[in-house]
């Protein structure tokens, strides 16, 4: 997927699911299902519930049913 498709979003984890997997709920309440960038893992950066992300969305219609991937941890 190339880098135009992919829409920035800033949110909230609200949940630690199983495979390090995250919910997140979006500054616009929406709640979305995000995983881990491969440069996060590599470094060891730990994501908690109650940390600010940063996440690329890929474009579509239906961003409830996309999975995010979280790029920064703020």
């Amino acid at each position: 997927m190339s880098k135009e498709c992919l829409i920035k979003k800033i949110g909230q984890v609200i949940d630690a699911l199983p495979n390090a997997q995250f919910k997140v709920r979006l500054d616009t309440e929406e709640e979305i299902r995000a995983y881990l960038s491969g440069k996060m893992v590599m470094n060891k950066i730990k994501v908690m519930v109650g940390d600010r992300v940063e996440m690329e969305i890929p474009s579509s219609p239906h961003i409830q049913n996309s999975i995010a991937r979280i790029t920064f941890r703020r």
